[in-house]
């Protein structure tokens, strides 16, 4: 994977506080080892206070909020899971609209556990094939996706690429599969 990602800027999308930490950090490793530039994009300027499932764990600065974040400023979008930070995400207009803008302009986007509540409200799963934590799977299917239970589903059936996985146990496949679609 080293070097795939060389020029490419990739923005990580999260609330303030209840991303799940793993989900953040691996997905951040594999982008900076493939020589891309990993930015984090949230709805408040600081810091976010990133869990352990349900203890705090880190924090880690924001680059830019997503008022001043513009989708062609980058070349993919990741979305980490948790699952407040998915649910706080989906309420928040501006985020909302930030992920759709990356599917109307045809850039890959990943995104695992309860990160797919987000997709949902972006109105963005409609004939996709998507996987997610299992609880999120009618969710899916009422907004007209296929839900699937793998480690990792890469869905070229729309406007961009979509990886979506499970769980933080998927992780190793769905950063391989993350990186090779915001490779291109």
């Amino acid at each position: 994977m080293t070097g795939t990602l060389h020029g490419k800027t990739i923005a990580f999308l999260v609330g303030p506080e209840g991303t799940e930490q793993v989900e953040l950090t691996e997905p951040w490793k594999a982008v900076r080892e493939a020589g891309g530039t990993p930015r984090l994009i949230s709805t408040e300027s600081g810091s976010v206070q990133l869990f352990n499932h349900l203890d705090k764990g880190d924090t880690q600065a924001v680059d830019a909020t997503v008022d001043e974040a513009r989708v062609e400023d980058f070349d993919g979008l990741s979305l980490p899971g948790g699952v407040a930070n998915p649910d706080f995400l989906r309420t928040q207009p501006a985020a909302v609209a930030f992920v759709k803008g990356f599917f109307d302009a045809g850039k890959p986007v990943s995104a695992i556990c309860h990160a797919p509540w987000t997709l949902i409200e972006a109105d963005v799963v409609r004939g996709r094939e998507v996987a997610s934590w299992p609880s999120l799977q009618t969710d899916l299917r009422n907004a007209g996706a296929t839900w699937h239970d793998e480690e990792v589903v890469v869905c070229t059936a729309g406007p961009n690429t979509l990886v979506t996985s499970r769980n933080p146990d998927d992780l190793p496949a769905y950063n391989k599969a993350a990186v090779e679609a915001f490779a291109g």
